[in-house]
């Protein structure tokens, strides 16, 4: 498994990498692959560092969990490649369209995001099908621990948008000193409406990062 992360990352995450043992959410992953559909598909389990190296990392987005329906998951978290728009990654595109002032687009794709400079990462990498949060605890957020851990030893200002209680556990280590953290509700219709509707999260991440000095992000999506 740990061949199949991307080399940048690999030397990133360096000694926590080699203190982790893979070979457990490896061997979890492919059991239920050959009982059960899983998802995102296979290959696709590190995609949020392939298309985001580690030396290209400016802001994270943490998730739970993949999409557990068929067709959505592609390893990034919020995103999907389905036209329908899962109804978490709907009120993002919604807070994005009130705060930036960008159209909703009629696909669910955040790659731009994450071609950006954006970690889309989901705190476990795997999910089985219909099952929300299945693969948790069968190591996959060490693993992600230690990737959040090496982005927050960078010198930043790294932005980190961390909805919900879940990704707020994960920032608790986060220097808020050198980096942007803005904490919020999930964007799930549950939990949305207590605040997360309204925050104008990427106009904030992006005042943030000029007063320190850095470029803004493109948070744009065509």
């Amino acid at each position: 498994m740990i061949e199949s992360i991307p080399r940048g990352w690999r030397e990133a995450l360096g000694d926590r990498l080699r203190s982790l043992d893979l070979g457990v959410p490896k061997k979890y992953v492919a059991d239920e692959r050959q009982r059960h559909e899983v998802y995102p598909p296979a290959g696709k389990e590190f995609e949020a560092l392939r298309l985001t190296p580690f030396e290209s990392v400016r802001a994270v987005i943490l998730g739970q969990d993949p999409y557990h329906e068929p067709g959505q998951a592609h390893g990034l978290a919020f995103s999907t490649v389905r036209e329908k728009l899962p109804p978490s990654l709907n009120n993002i595109l919604k807070e994005l369209h009130s705060d930036c002032g960008y159209a909703i687009t009629s696909g669910g794709s955040l790659e731009p995001w994450a071609k950006h400079g954006v970690l889309l990462l989901n705190t476990v990498l795997t999910v089985r099908r219909g099952k929300a949060n299945s693969h948790a605890g069968h190591g996959w957020e060490q693993f992600t621990s230690a990737v959040v851990d090496a982005v927050a030893a960078k010198p930043g200002p790294i932005v980190f948008l961390l909805w919900g209680d879940q990704a707020q556990s994960k920032g608790r280590a986060i220097d808020r000193e050198r980096h942007v953290v803005i904490e919020g509700p999930h964007p799930s219709p549950l939990s949305a409406w207590r605040g997360f509707s309204g925050s104008k999260p990427f106009s904030k991440a992006n005042a943030e990062l000029m007063r320190r000095g850095a470029e803004p992000i493109d948070w744009s999506l065509g």
